[in-house]
């Protein structure tokens, strides 16, 4: 699939800003199978210093400092990218999960040993007993990891209901177990603690996810809205993507800007300021689809403008 990309981030403030020191994740990441072109970065006001560059965990980092006295700020980030299949799934792993999890424990295997940091407790995800005792009914003596997992991504998308107005980023895991309700992120959490309760390593995974409008309904414009899923390790093997917002495997239709221990690491847009006061936030994502190239009605699109200073108007 090949998409148009546009996120746009407005505040408004109540009082001026003097100064400001911001990153931004809104860069997809280049991926096996998410290939992504220049992106075409507008900041309003311009910018003093603007530059990109890698975190810990390999994310686009946009760090930008703005010196001039505003009291609005706007971020919008254009992308063209293709995505493509992930990797197969293994026919099967060797063993079951509890082996998985003692290999990943011991093993001096490279991959082993970086995914151990996301066995460990992060801001937003602590390991708890009442986390292990909901993943043991998926995590079920002698049973595969890959079916384990599995199985733990659908339950949580049966018995959980997905409510906008229940959660802050405030609310404690716990909390979204015990009342079975919240958003996409605060299901990742949850799958991320109860994987990692159980002693095995998973990763908050943010991006996109291209939606569709209902039968008969107009796609509106500026409506999509950013995603979050999450990765559980499988030694041998590697990362295995889990959504359970909608109880499936990530496809072609999620795009992946980066990942790390919890939302913590991969905020889209934060920064500090001197000034502003109050302020009030808007939001428009849009995940727009290519028609295929032997399509007619096939618009030609511009390359990505690179990131460069002057590339992004004032």
């Amino acid at each position: 699939m090949i998409y148009q990309l546009r996120h746009t981030t407005r505040y408004s403030y109540s009082a001026p800003v003097t100064l400001c020191h911001n990153e931004a994740r809104m860069l997809p990441r280049e991926l096996p199978w998410q290939r992504c072109e220049a992106s075409r970065i507008e900041i309003l006001p311009h910018p003093a210093v603007c530059s990109e560059r890698q975190d810990f965990f390999g994310n686009r980092i946009l760090y930008f400092a703005i010196q001039d006295i505003h009291q609005a700020l706007e971020v919008s980030v254009r992308t063209r990218l293709e995505t493509r299949p992930r990797p197969a799934l293994p026919i099967r792993l060797p063993g079951d999960w509890q082996g998985c999890r003692d290999t990943l424990a011991s093993a001096a295997e490279k991959s082993c040993l970086q995914a151990r940091l996301y066995r460990l407790d992060s801001p937003f995800v602590r390991r708890h007993a009442r986390l292990a005792d909901y993943a043991a009914v998926s995590f079920t003596p002698g049973r595969s990891l890959l079916e384990a997992a599995q199985d733990l991504n659908r339950r949580i998308f049966d018995e959980f209901t997905y409510d906008p107005s229940f959660t802050t980023l405030a609310t404690p895991l716990l909390e979204v177990l015990e009342k079975r309700r919240g958003v996409c992120q605060d299901f990742a959490h949850l799958a991320i603690g109860c994987l990692r309760s159980v002693g095995l390593a998973a990763r908050y995974v943010s991006g996109y996810l291209e939606t569709f409008p209902a039968p008969g309904q107009p796609k509106l414009i500026g409506a999509d809205a950013s995603h979050a899923w999450l990765a559980v390790f499988l030694p041998g093997w590697g990362w295995l993507e889990l959504d359970p917002t909608n109880g499936s495997l990530p496809a072609e239709q999620h795009i992946v800007v980066g990942w790390g221990r919890d939302y913590a690491d991969v905020p889209p847009l934060s920064g500090v300021m001197s000034g502003g006061g109050d302020h009030s936030l808007d939001v428009a994502v849009d995940v727009i689809p290519e028609p295929p190239a032997n399509s007619p009605g096939r618009a030609q699109h511009p390359p990505g403008t690179p990131l460069e200073p002057s590339s992004r108007p004032a």
